[in-house]
């Protein structure tokens, strides 16, 4: 992947002196469960469309939501949701990034590198997802990236290692232990930059659903719904994210011409080897396709592809795939 020398974002705080106390999930993973809430805005097409899917997930007329029909209780009824309508038109620019307090800390060599590689891969994604916005005539609104040590506090909660990188919509932080690039060449046997890429492109798809509203409309169909269903609800969210992933890097090519031979493929590996089914394989002996969270190996390698193919988010609506 080529990314030396492009610009830093200055969206990172760096946090790792601060260590951590005990854990608690906090929000959306790269492999781990994950949940999506807090506030956000719509994009009209796009909401629309994943309004629909969600309707006829769970059985529901369509004009029902549409109208804000109340939730009865049950698992097969949608909540209460007010469809944010979109304003066309070219949006404000964002306001100037202030950047994140750096906590300084003694700092080894491999990992400044590391940090400046994760400070150029946020700052492309939002290179990305500004011009991706514009083109509906929304404004994109940056994500800050905490690198912590050990655990970390967040406004969902207390965050550790152990889950891997996450998303935490109440804060619209994306949060991660530089370690787990190490567990993931360790356990998964994946390495690359463009593996490591994906990871953050992943957790910044979580913001790209939060400000399009599809994380609001996911929690709240979640909390009416069976843990079956929620965990249904879960996997479309995480494999949504990843095609966002995609959807980041077919726009970077396009604009910067950042991947090199090989790069697809490490994305893809790493897409594999965080699948659920593989996980489970991994720690129980044995695949529970209802208890996923994230979606199965060829599932996110899939969805990943797809994105990237089309470079189109209305084709990652996988609330709207008969088949995922």
């Amino acid at each position: 992947m080529r990314w030396r020398g492009e610009r830093e974002s200055e969206n990172v705080e760096d946090r790792r002196a601060e260590g951590g106390g005990g854990f608690s999930f906090p929000g959306g993973g790269i492999g781990f469960p994950s949940s999506g809430g807090g506030r956000g805005g719509g994009i009209g097409l796009v909401g629309f469309l994943i309004l629909l899917g969600l309707a006829l997930f769970f059985g529901v007329d369509p004009r029902t939501i549409l109208t804000g029909g109340a939730p009865t209780g049950n698992d097969t009824n949608f909540p209460d949701i007010h469809l944010p309508q979109s304003r066309p038109g070219t949006p404000a620019q964002p306001d100037p990034a202030q950047p994140g307090q750096q906590v300084q800390r003694p700092q080894t060599t491999q990992e400044d590198d590391l940090k400046q590689f994760v400070s150029v891969v946020l700052g492309d994604t939002e290179d990305v997802w500004t011009d991706v916005f514009k083109g509906y005539g929304q404004r994109y609104e940056d994500p800050k990236l905490v690198l912590y040590s050990g655990g970390i506090r967040s406004a969902c909660g207390t965050g550790g290692a152990a889950m891997g990188p996450f998303y935490c919509p109440n804060d619209e932080k994306v949060y991660i232990d530089l370690s787990f690039y190490q567990e993931l060449k360790n356990r998964f046997h994946v390495s690359g930059d463009f593996a490591e890429a994906y990871v953050i492109a992943h957790e910044v798809g979580h913001h790209v659903q939060k400000l399009l509203g599809i994380a609001d409309q996911v929690e709240a169909a979640r909390q009416g719904a069976s843990e079956k269903k929620a965990n249904a609800l879960q996997v479309r969210m995480e494999l949504q994210a990843d095609c966002f992933a995609g959807v980041w890097a077919n726009h970077a090519q396009q604009s910067k011409n950042i991947i090199e031979p090989g790069d697809i493929d490490e994305a893809i590996a790493a897409a594999s080897a965080i699948g659920d089914d593989r996980i489970q394989k991994q720690t129980q002996g044995y695949v529970q396709p209802d208890s996923f969270t994230h979606g199965s190996s060829e599932q996110r390698v899939r969805w990943f592809r797809g994105g990237y193919d089309s470079g189109k988010i209305e084709d990652c609506d996988t609330f709207n795939a008969s088949q995922l």
